[in-house]
């Protein structure tokens, strides 16, 4: 007879004697694990429809297949070069509990916030996904990950050629484009930055605020200094970034206070400020200089230098950077050969800015 476990712990006795391998997925897996599978048909609008997964679910998503281990070790990959790519994986993560604050709320749409949890989950590192992996991304239950999709599918934003791995499709550009096309600012910046660019032989970028990151809105990209290709869409942190700091220095004291109890300090390199009170420090020079500078502090080897964008009243609407190797360009360089370019450039954009 062989030893097995019951889900409550208890052991007991089943027949026959399987290998090793055999008894440990015996033990652990249920019998009757959802599918990742996608079903054509309309989900049952019966099934219950949670949050988050329940245990049998959280177990039956773990690596019992050469597949499953595929899964986990995607996700292990998207952790480890979220790490190197300096991108905090919290941002993808426990979605569910973004949407949990908003219960009961007769407005807030809970089934739209899903949806575009679920199309957050796609990115660079993971451009497929199954239904396991994107459960274990957001913290959706997979019921509800299977309606987002089989809506999706629908609507033309997502597909599969297995039924069981997923990729977003072009229709999902037009997002994107809404605000993209609605910005002055995005739609004009573009010649500006290929010239600033092309005299300066650097990359350079506009980016935004968006909680604790930036996002970047235009880029003209020259040579490839990070270990990731930066484009439109990117997001970093704001807090060790050039952008960040020129858009966080001109936040009133109280929303500064909100945005750096919400921030998450992490050493991305040895040369990373994670304190908050220096932070502070360094933002007050920086709205005194109008102008910051970033030496190692996100990826070893990358200097950066941005100015503020403003708009017609004064308030600080986007930044503009410009990034180095640091072995090519001193910091010097910086203050004498590339700032009087970055001001200029900003000015100019400053005027397309309502």
């Amino acid at each position: 007879m062989a030893a097995s476990y019951s889900d409550s712990g208890a052991r007991q006795q089943v027949p026959g004697r399987g290998s090793p391998k055999q008894q440990v997925t015996n033990s652990i897996v249920p019998k009757q694990k959802a599918p990742d599978r996608f079903d054509s048909r309309p989900p049952d609008p019966k099934q219950p429809v949670t949050d988050k997964p329940s245990p049998k679910q959280q177990v039956a998503s773990g690596p019992t297949s050469k597949q499953g281990a595929a899964d986990m070790w995607g996700s292990q990959l998207e952790i480890l070069r979220s790490r190197a790519l300096n991108v905090s994986p919290a941002s993808v993560l426990a979605v569910s509990e973004q949407i949990d604050p908003y219960r009961g709320d007769p407005n807030f749409m809970t089934s739209l916030a899903r949806g575009l949890a679920v199309i957050q989950a796609f990115s660079q590192c993971q451009r497929e996904l199954t239904v396991s992996q994107i459960t274990a991304k957001t913290g959706l239950s997979r019921a509800a990950v299977r309606r987002c999709l089989y809506t999706l599918n629908k609507l033309g934003f997502a597909a599969s050629n297995d039924s069981r791995h997923f990729h977003l499709l072009p229709r999902v550009l037009a997002l994107g484009h809404s605000y993209i096309s609605s910005m002055p600012l995005a739609a004009m910046a573009q010649p500006i930055l290929e010239n600033v660019s092309h005299i300066l032989h650097e990359s350079c970028s506009i980016a935004t605020l968006d909680r604790t990151d930036i996002v970047y809105i235009a880029r003209a990209n020259v040579t490839r200094i990070m270990s990731i290709d930066l484009v439109v869409g990117s997001r970093l942190p704001a807090f060790c970034t050039s952008m960040g700091r020129i858009l966080m220095a001109d936040l009133p004291a109280e929303r500064l206070d909100e945005f750096l109890a919400r921030v998450e300090f992490k050493r991305y390199t040895e040369r990373t400020v994670a304190n908050a009170e220096k932070l502070r420090q360094i933002l007050r020079l920086v709205q005194r200089n109008g102008y910051c500078i970033v030496d190692q502090e996100l990826e070893s080897g990358l200097r950066s230098m941005a100015v503020p964008i403003r708009d017609s009243a004064g308030r600080v609407v986007a930044a503009l950077n410009v990034g180095a190797h640091a072995q090519r360009v001193s910091l010097q360089d910086l203050q004498v050969r590339f700032l009087p370019h970055l001001n200029a450039a900003a000015q100019e954009l400053s005027l397309v800015v309502k």
